[in-house]
């Protein structure tokens, strides 16, 4: 257990240099919105922002050209508005001119300044640089035009040039890698950047000791100021390891916020039916909403027509996914946090998602034993023991799903793997039967798509899925710009997929977000991020 003592010590020096903003408020005491991070902070500089603690600590500190509502779509942020080419390939920005940067000795007499064009070049210019090496060089790679990608005709102006039409690139520039960032901020700190953040963000940097807290102040110069809460003056960040250390403190009203559940502590929490149980209903706030996360089961259809495995006859793939019962998995081993996958691979939470036009999976267990018949394996007889790999993490899960399967003849062996192994082998296509799940990197259905896409490798074509129809038409929708015919093309692609079954379909996550009963404000969104810029938090239990 981390030493709270030290916390506080640190909290009491840091809300004397807050000090009040008006005097409508106690004067020594601002109001702190406090969350806990389970993995800790390691760089708030954007280039880095891989993983959600650091994604999240990046989005209070920085703006992109573009964010996310909570229908993730896209809206302005650095760019009041923007323009793409007939042809797909030109994207022009145009940029709000009110935006600044936090003020920081980085610049003459320690003065923000206003974010210019060059600026945004600048940053998206630092991405792709081999010499940085961010693990988001990825969102450019193959995308961008190979001689002048980036151009700045003047400082209102931005355009970024790609070379063939690419969609989702508007939901690639909302990512947290596309945050501005000065020159001056990266020539001044270097590598110490990660530790010295300095953007445009609704909060600015305050102090973070390493492990243990990050404290952030609001940035009173906001130019998005509507979009800034008037009630939350500054953040804290702890770093607690244990979710249940974590959830304690929750509980003694000492942490504001809690995201995502833990077996530890889940059945104190919610139903079931994923309901927040009737008593602690009096001191906190419960909401769920779509995570843009699909789970599943999959096959590696290569390895499996190479060996001649049973897995090769779509047939029995398709027996297995009507083998079980999605919604009484989700209610006894989840909670009923999530929702059943029956409606193709882009989940629940998306605009292309449609279970009205993509019929999926459900529970028939008929409809499996009349497949595994017309396979050639009646009430299961002549299969083979199937080898399903996972990690210890969801061995109750596929522990569930093999004993439905049993009772349909089918014998399905688990096989527990070492996380890091299991992917390696994932990687080299060296595993036939595998648990799997895909999160978005970017709020558009092609994000889940392309892991089957014919000509994409491991990853992220773990299951080294090929087939013409769906490559054309994945194809034919990249340069689609029309919102509901490219939907109407994903609706096609999904359709190929449940006929083909190179997966068999889990469930669509959800977020699980639990606050104080004095915080309003809070909304879920499907990439699970933390908008503390539009939480209240009252200050009478403050």
């Amino acid at each position: 257990m981390r030493d709270f003592m030290k916390w506080n010590t640190w909290m009491l020096l840091i809300l004397g240099v807050l000090g009040c903003r008006t005097k409508d408020y106690q004067k020594s005491k601002p109001v702190v919105f406090h969350y806990n991070q389970h993995i800790s902070i390691n760089s708030l500089d954007p280039a880095f922002a891989k993983s959600q603690n650091n994604i999240w600590g990046v989005d209070h500190l920085f703006n992109g050209l573009l964010s996310l509502n909570k229908n993730l779509e896209a809206i302005p942020a650095l760019a009041d508005s923007f323009d793409i080419s007939e042809d797909g390939r030109t994207y022009t920005f145009f940029l709000n001119t009110s935006a600044k940067f936090h003020d920081n000795v980085c610049f003459p007499n320690g003065k923000g300044r206003k974010v210019v064009a060059e600026d945004v070049r600048y940053s998206f210019q630092r991405i792709i640089d081999p010499k940085v090496s961010s693990p988001g060089s990825w969102i450019f790679k193959g995308k961008i035009d190979e001689t002048n990608p980036f151009v700045a005709p003047n400082d209102s102006v931005f355009v970024l040039r790609l070379k063939e039409a690419f969609r989702p690139m508007i939901g690639i520039v909302s990512m947290q890698y596309c945050s501005v960032v000065p020159k001056e901020a990266i020539e001044k700190y270097g590598n110490t950047f990660r530790s010295n953040p300095v953007g445009t963000g609704p909060f600015k940097m305050k102090r973070w000791i390493e492990g243990q807290a990050l404290f952030l102040q609001k940035n009173e110069e906001y130019f998005l100021a509507d979009r800034q809460s008037n009630l939350v003056d500054a953040i804290r960040v702890s770093f607690i390891p244990d979710r249940k250390t974590a959830y304690l403190e929750l509980m003694k009203g000492k942490i504001d916020y809690m995201s995502g559940l833990e077996s530890s502590y889940t059945n104190e929490l919610v139903t079931r039916e994923g309901n927040l149980r009737s008593h602690q209903d009096a001191q906190l706030n419960f909401t769920k909403g779509p995570y843009l996360n699909s789970e599943y089961l999959g096959i590696n259809v290569l390895l499996a027509d190479s060996i001649r495995s049973s897995l090769s006859n779509k047939f029995v793939r398709q027996a297995l996914n009507y083998g079980f019962d999605r919604e009484k998995m989700l209610k006894t081993l989840r909670n009923g946090i999530g929702r059943p996958a029956n409606a193709g691979f882009i989940p629940r939470g998306l605009p292309s998602y449609d279970p009205t036009e993509v019929k999926g999976y459900t529970y028939n267990p008929q409809k499996a034993r009349e497949l595994l018949s017309q396979a050639g394996y009646p009430n299961g007889k002549g299969l083979p023991e199937i080898v399903l790999s996972t990690n210890k993490d969801y061995l109750d899960l596929c522990t569930f799903i093999t004993r439905q399967w049993q009772d349909l003849g089918i014998n399905v062996k688990i096989e527990l793997e070492e996380t890091a192994i299991l992917r390696q082998k994932m990687r080299k296509g060296q595993v036939e039967f595998f648990r799997g799940s895909w999160i978005a990197d970017y709020p558009d259905g092609e994000s889940f798509l392309t892991v089957f896409y014919g000509k994409n490798s491991a990853p992220p074509n773990y299951t080294h899925f090929r087939n013409a129809t769906f490559d054309k038409l994945y194809e034919t929708a990249l340069a689609e710009n029309n919102n509901e015919k490219r939907y109407q093309l994903y609706h096609q692609m999904d359709e190929i997929l449940i006929e083909e079954a190179p997966v068999i379909f889990l469930f669509y996550d959800e977020t699980a977000l639990f606050s104080r009963k004095n915080i309003a404000g809070l909304q879920p969104n499907g990439i699970n991020l933390l908008k503390v810029d539009q939480i209240t938090k009252s200050i009478e239990n403050n």
